[in-house]
């Protein structure tokens, strides 16, 4: 099987040689015939050679294969289908180095045409294999091409989806913070409202002038100037309350002072009355914005 492979694969066919020991004739015919130089070199070039003893168990097999009846014994085969061989040429019984090379030249031309066939038609199978196999190359190439491209889509796509993600989560935290800075806002312009208007109402009613009235003007730090008339009784804070009840901005934190000679009119001395404070009958005061610092932890 193994010579039928080889000859198979180097589309030559296979000369077969069975050697009978016993045979009177087997040892003229192998030294004249089998191993003249001309004989073999053409057996060697042309076939793939195999030969075996009929008193082995595989020379034994093929005698009964090739039904071989006479020795010595050549025939020439090829390789069939299902691992069988198919008989070409049997040579049988003793023949002379000149009638070997004529049989076994017929069959070689014989067979030529069979053997280039056979040659060509797996030339073309290799080819078309090769083809195939280009042809997948390049499929597979295209797809692994074309995989990566719609990794690469997908990736792109991913990569945007999340930049929009993040765009439209950092958006609405702005527009939360706006909204919050909008309501805080609101809230303290509300809460300044309610606030004026609590100082506003705890002020009661402007008195009219009068000995026990004093005229108090006030000087914001925007230039503007506003007056009010007091009893002089009212404490320190009654003033505070009303700069608080007026609607000037930037004037959260703030100390009245008067000037010529300075007194600021702090905390400690909101309870002071007008009178007590040397303010009576007129005074004239200013807003000083006072400048608040925060810890790093407020």
């Amino acid at each position: 099987m193994d010579a039928l492979q080889r000859s198979r694969r180097d589309f030559k066919m296979l000369f077969v040689y069975l050697h009978s020991p016993d045979h009177p004739d087997t040892p003229e015919f192998c030294s004249g015939s089998l191993c003249a130089e001309a004989v073999a070199a053409f057996v060697n070039e042309n076939f793939v050679a195999w030969g075996g003893s009929i008193r082995s168990s595989e020379g034994f097999k093929m005698s009964n294969s090739l039904k071989a009846s006479r020795f010595p014994f050549c025939a020439v085969v090829m390789a069939a289908t299902n691992n069988r061989i198919a008989l070409i040429r049997q040579i049988e019984g003793p023949r002379s180095p000149e009638e070997m090379l004529s049989v076994l030249q017929q069959v070689v031309e014989e067979s030529a045409p069979v053997l280039v066939t056979a040659r060509v038609e797996a030339e073309e199978r290799r080819n078309n294999m090769r083809l195939r196999e280009e042809q997948d190359a390049a499929y597979r190439a295209a797809l692994e091409a074309d995989q990566a491209r719609e990794r690469q889509r997908k990736e792109e796509q991913e990569r945007l989806e999340r930049e929009a993600a993040e765009e439209e989560r950092k958006r609405k935290e702005e527009e939360e913070l706006c909204e919050k800075a909008a309501r805080e806002a609101a809230e303290k312009a509300a809460a300044l409202a309610r606030r004026r208007q609590e100082k506003a109402m705890s002020l009661g009613v402007e008195p009219e002038k009068g000995p026990n009235v004093t005229q108090i003007l006030v000087r914001f730090p925007n230039g503007e100037r506003k007056g009010r008339r007091f009893d002089s009784s009212a404490t320190i804070q009654s003033l505070y309350d009303y700069v608080d009840s007026l609607d000037c901005p930037g004037t959260e934190n703030y100390t009245l002072v008067g000037s010529f000679p300075r007194v600021v009119y702090g905390p400690d001395k909101l309870t002071l009355t007008l009178m007590e404070a040397g303010l009576h009958p007129q005074a004239s005061l200013f807003v000083e914005l006072v400048q608040v610092y925060f810890d790093d932890d407020d």
